[in-house]
């Protein structure tokens, strides 16, 4: 992290210290069992304003999996984040592709939503718009070297997993030897 080849991934109810110059996100611990509830969830963001500067994102409340429930839950929260001085992410779903997107009202296009819509046309869509808005995309949950070079096909800028977190010992070793794989690549080509 300190080389700036990895950055931290922080919800709410991980409970670590955030490693100072660390460049960061901040989800919102929807996916799993972190999620506080909005009203902490705004406190949480604001007790870290002072590394807003550090963060590459915060997601908006979303609803995993479901695009329509998504759009009308996030919509109010990606002003209040910008506010904050955080770029919003929002999270497109499942679904995203029929439901809409709101262009223009967020920083970042995190792509989340089950693996098969991930991985599929209406995902790398969305991420092909983002990329012509001059928006960055983010795809979560990439725990392998395949699924890495697949976001970094369809242009994300930034990804996340909990490879690393499962014996760090020996994954973190592959996770940089994927990036640096990737690195090569792109030299190549």
């Amino acid at each position: 992290m300190a080389e700036g080849r990895l950055g931290w991934m922080n919800t709410p109810a991980q409970g670590n210290r955030l490693p100072s110059g660390q460049i960061w996100a901040a989800d919102n611990g929807k996916f799993g069992k972190g999620w506080p509830g909005v009203h902490r969830w705004l406190r949480w963001l604001d007790a870290h304003a002072d590394r807003a500067p550090d963060c590459l994102f915060a997601v908006a409340p979303d609803v995993p999996m479901d695009a329509a429930a998504t759009l009308k839950e996030s919509v109010p929260y990606l002003e209040p984040i910008r506010e904050r001085g955080y770029p919003a992410a929002f999270a497109a779903q499942d679904g995203a592709e029929e439901v809409g997107v709101p262009w223009g009202e967020f920083d970042v296009l995190f792509l989340a939503g089950s693996t098969e819509w991930k991985l599929g046309p209406a995902a790398r869509q969305l991420a092909a718009d983002a990329r012509e808005r001059d928006v960055p995309v983010h795809m979560g949950r990439v725990n392998s070297r395949k699924r890495l070079r697949y976001a970094d096909q369809i242009g994300s800028a930034t990804a996340d997993g909990t490879f690393v977190a499962f014996a760090p010992d020996v994954n973190l070793a592959r996770c940089l030897r994927w990036i640096s794989d990737l690195d090569r690549e792109a030299t190549l080509f």
